[in-house]
């Protein structure tokens, strides 16, 4: 599965490491919002006003974030929410809550993360629970490396 590809190498040096997850990777202005979620320890919420009402949807229930124009897109297994708000504004409160950027367009939970595959172009296809595959884009495939830090059993993956 190495493909040649550095950043593979890459991914499995971080998951045999065990890194802890480091500030100064996170985008700019995260690094208070960072140590705020983990001195607190909370979970985040998502307000979505839909139909006269407010309903709150726990961000660990996302698969993932897309961009839409001036909205996201709230992807959940079952359902999906419009929230009007910018990608970067959504990756900046998310990043801290286990979401990564993989395109310029598109966050996952890295938790619900099921399979990533390389493609001969350089680019990956990552798939997370429920089925959906999003294209991990060059530009965004060292973020990869932010998915590796959780993972165990790595033996395997780094022998395919």
């Amino acid at each position: 599965m190495d493909n040649g590809d550095p950043y593979m190498g890459e991914l499995v040096t971080a998951a045999h490491e065990e890194l802890p997850p480091s500030k100064d990777r996170l985008p700019s202005g995260a690094k208070r919002d960072y140590t705020q979620a983990l001195t607190t320890g909370k979970s985040a919420r998502i307000a979505i006003k839909a139909k006269g009402r407010i309903r709150f949807i726990d961000a660990a229930e996302l698969t993932a974030v897309e961009a839409k124009g001036n909205y996201v897109l709230l992807l959940q297994s079952s359902s999906s929410h419009m929230l009007r708000e910018s990608i970067s504004i959504i990756e900046r409160k998310l990043t801290v809550h286990g979401f990564v950027r993989i395109h310029r367009s598109v966050l996952v939970n890295a938790a619900t993360v099921e399979e990533i595959r390389p493609m001969a172009s350089g680019e990956y296809v990552l798939r997370v629970r429920g089925g959906k595959e999003f294209t991990v884009t060059r530009t965004y495939k060292k973020n990869l490396q932010l998915l590796a830090q959780l993972w165990i059993g790595m033996d395997g993956f780094a022998a395919e």
